[in-house]
């Protein structure tokens, strides 16, 4: 076990740098072929960005380690709501009146009923589910094309994303090597960590869904976690709150998407009667912020974090 434990920080390590080489490799690539730079945010890193989660849960469908995928999704949800916006709060309250954020809360919670509809409705993701929730992100990236024009590019989600483009540089033949370093590294760590983990499920004789939704979300939350933090001790850590937005809305509509396009993965009776609750949960509590305008204060923070921390206590409690 203790090797497996180790093949998992091995592998998450190789994913969250395989992913950042391939957004930065393609974002450099565009950049030397002088594609719009509005394009580049709407399509090469926003997918690029939620790379990992896509590559682990397409990986656990093929290998036939569903229950992985499903809880990647709902658990990386809940850890950017929970998490990665309630520690940050702790040190600096953020501030939810950003101008045009109310409209992606909206799109996240239509997002998130999709997901609990095809959960509670079907069951489970298969072909059909997929390509209607992969449509999703098509009409979302569209939806973000408008609202950038009618913005002149000032969007908080927009923005967000824009952000990676800064020092990519335009050496085409440097940026092609991040891309093939990327392409390379992305599927191995995430073979690796579907492995490692599916083998730890076993020992532990618990749900592989409990990977995903611990060891998964939290890895590949990581480096949104350290950039909020970061952001929170220079006091902007407003701009945390478009990112978390935009990456729960393509965790749903392009990962669980590309999950039932893969082949599918059924949903258990521990993520209809747990974890997808707490997802909801996390949902609707960052959207009531949003649509009132209000600051994400400390207290806010707190209670965020004592309830991912409960949520972990819970599937700690049901794995032992």
């Amino acid at each position: 076990m203790f090797l497996d434990a180790a093949l998992i920080v091995l592998a998450l390590a190789v994913l969250l740098v395989g992913g950042d080489l391939l957004v930065r490799g393609a974002v450099g690539a565009a950049t030397a072929l002088k594609i719009s730079p509005l394009l580049v945010s709407l399509t090469i890193i926003a997918f690029g960005t939620s790379a990992p989660e896509l590559f682990v849960s397409v990986t656990s469908v093929i290998e036939h380690q569903p229950g992985i995928a499903i809880g990647n999704i709902i658990g990386s949800n809940i850890a950017n709501v929970f998490l990665v916006l309630g520690l940050p709060a702790l040190i600096y309250p953020m501030s939810a009146h950003v101008p045009g954020l109310r409209r992606h809360a909206v799109a996240m919670l239509i997002a998130t009923a999709a997901f609990a509809g095809v959960a509670y409705g079907a069951g489970s993701l298969d072909r059909i589910t997929g390509a209607a929730l992969f449509a999703g992100i098509i009409l979302y990236v569209v939806f973000l094309a408008v609202m950038a024009r009618r913005t002149r590019g000032r969007d908080p989600v927009i923005d967000e994303v824009g952000g990676y483009a800064e020092g990519a540089g335009d050496n085409l033949g440097a940026s092609s090597l991040y891309i093939i370093a990327g392409l390379i590294g992305l599927p191995v760590g995430a073979h690796l960590l579907v492995d490692s983990g599916s083998s730890i499920a076993m020992e532990l004789g618990v749900r592989a869904e409990l990977i995903g939704l611990t060891v998964v979300a939290f890895g590949t939350s990581l480096p949104e976690l350290a950039t909020v933090v970061a952001a929170a001790f220079h006091k902007k850590s407003d701009v945390a709150i478009g990112n978390v937005v935009g990456s729960n809305i393509f965790n749903i509509f392009a990962v669980g998407g590309a999950t039932g396009l893969a082949g599918g993965a059924a949903f258990g009776e521990g993520s209809l009667m747990l974890d997808l609750p707490v997802m909801i949960a996390a949902a609707l509590a960052l959207a009531s912020f949003i649509l009132a305008r209000r600051d994400i204060g400390r207290l806010a923070g707190l209670l965020f974090v004592l309830a991912y921390a409960g949520f972990i206590a819970v599937l700690a409690t049901q794995a032992s």
